[in-house]
C-alpha cells in the first residue's frame, strides 16, 4: 500500500506555509505557526488524529493572527484531501463527543467532496493569549474549503474558553482518525456515486 501523505507549500503576501501530513503514522510532528495557542491546538489535533504533521508558517502577525490561522486551515485541508487520493476503502464519516472538564463538544465529520462547516460555539473570552477565539471557527471553515469536507461543531456545554477550544480540536482529531481509517471495503470508494473528493 502506498503511503498516504502530502506536502503543500503556500506563498502569498500574507503567509508563507510549508506543510507535510502523513495519515498512517503519528509522532515526530513539528509545528511552528508563530502563534503559541494555535501550536498547542494543532498538536492536540495531530495527536488525537494519529497523524504526523510537520508545519512551519511565517505570517503577517504584526497585523493579527487571522491570515495565518485561515491559511493554515486551508493548507491542512488541501493536504488531507491530497493524501487521501481517491479515498478508496476509508470510513468516510467520523464523529466524536468530546468532554474537556465542564466543556462538551459534538463533532461530526464527512469526507464528502462538498465544503461546508457548521459551527455553534459560544466561547466566552474574545482572546486567549495573543489568539482571537473567533479564529477557531475561521480555521475549521478554511480547512473544510481546502479539503471539501463537511463538518459540524456543536458546543453542548462549557464555560472555560480554553476547554471549549481544546474540545473542538481534540474532537476533530478523533473524528478525522475515524473518517480516514481504512476499512474492510478494500478498494471501494465509500459513496453510492462511486466518487469522493
Amino acid at each position: 500500500m502506498s503511503t498516504r501523505q502530502a506536502t503543500i507549500t503556500r506563498d502569498t503576501t500574507e503567509t508563507k506555509i510549508s506543510l507535510k501530513v502523513e495519515l498512517d503514522q503519528g509522532g515526530n510532528s513539528e509545528i511552528q505557526t508563530g502563534i503559541g495557542f494555535l501550536d498547542h491546538m494543532l498538536r492536540l489535533l495531530e495527536f488525537h488524529a494519529g497523524i504526523q504533521l510537520c508545519l512551519s508558517c511565517s505570517g503577517d502577525l504584526q497585523v493579527d493572527a487571522h491570515h495565518t490561522t485561515e491559511d493554515i486551515g486551508f493548507a491542512l485541508g488541501t493536504a488531507l484531501r491530497t493524501a487521501l487520493g481517491e479515498a478508496k476503502g476509508i470510513g468516510r464519516y467520523g464523529q466524536s463527543l468530546l468532554p474537556m472538564d465542564e466543556a462538551l463538544v459534538l463533532v461530526a465529520f464527512d469526507i464528502s467532496g462538498r465544503a461546508g462547516c457548521y459551527c455553534n460555539l459560544q466561547i466566552p473570552s474574545p482572546r486567549l493569549g495573543d489568539f482571537d477565539t473567533e479564529l477557531v471557527e475561521e480555521f475549521f471553515q478554511a480547512l473544510c474549503r481546502g479539503g471539501r469536507f463537511s463538518l459540524h461543531l456543536q458546543q453542548l456545554a462549557g464555560r472555560n474558553s480554553h476547554h471549549i477550544c481544546e474540545a473542538c480540536f481534540k474532537g476533530f482529531g478523533r473524528a478525522l482518525a475515524e473518517a480516514v481509517a481504512l476499512t474492510e471495503r478494500g478498494d471501494q470508494i465509500p459513496s453510492s456515486k462511486g466518487v469522493l473528493l
